[in-house]
């Protein structure tokens, strides 16, 4: 027996969902303005305030897997939507790279759904946010009037999609689940 065949859904039922997704960003008020202006994002609290000391040492590197000597500066969480939160990093004294690429192991890009691409594509850009192309249909199952999607860049290189499929999803017979939609904005 396979081991994703010897477990069934109950197994599971004790997972409810992505509670949040982490995101390193330079500057966390910056990216905060950005999310704001472009997504309507808000504020759910600070982790970590740069007023307090920062988290440092053995015993944070251990517990996220920073390198020697890296500090944590800044955390927020924000809210966009119905949809899972966003947890900001903010750290300092280590070296960095460039945010992943689509083709980079892991997780790469975050996407938004919307009900209106272009008032989409208008605040994401007048927020400072670069379109890598025009709007695009969605391939396959996902195909549908009005079904689109466009790829772009933070202000910092975090790649950001944004997607509708306003007429759902046509399921294939050997789905073993439906993608998770945010609720209409009501």
């Amino acid at each position: 027996m396979s081991a994703s065949s010897q477990y069934t859904h109950q197994d599971y039922r004790s997972i409810r969902g992505i509670d949040h997704i982490g995101l390193t960003v330079p500057d966390i008020e910056e990216a905060t303005r950005f999310f704001k202006q472009a997504f309507g994002a808000s504020i759910c609290y600070d982790t970590l305030t740069p007023q307090q000391p920062a988290q440092e040492g053995a015993e944070t590197e251990q517990k996220l897997g920073l390198p020697e000597g890296a500090k944590v500066r800044h955390m927020r969480l924000i809210q966009i939507g119905q949809g899972a939160s966003i947890e900001m990093f903010q750290f300092e004294n280590t070296e960095q790279r460039s945010p992943a690429l689509a083709v980079d192991y892991g997780i790469q890009h975050i996407a938004l759904y919307v009900d209106d691409m272009p008032a989409a594509i208008r605040h994401f850009e007048s927020a400072g946010g670069i379109l890598l192309s025009s709007p695009n249909p969605l391939p396959n199952d996902e195909k549908g009037e009005g079904h689109l999607f466009v790829y772009g860049r933070a202000p910092w290189g975090t790649l950001i999609e944004l997607l509708s499929y306003p007429h759902g999803i046509d399921y294939p017979q050997t789905s073993e689940s439906n993608r998770w939609t945010p609720p209409a904005v009501t």
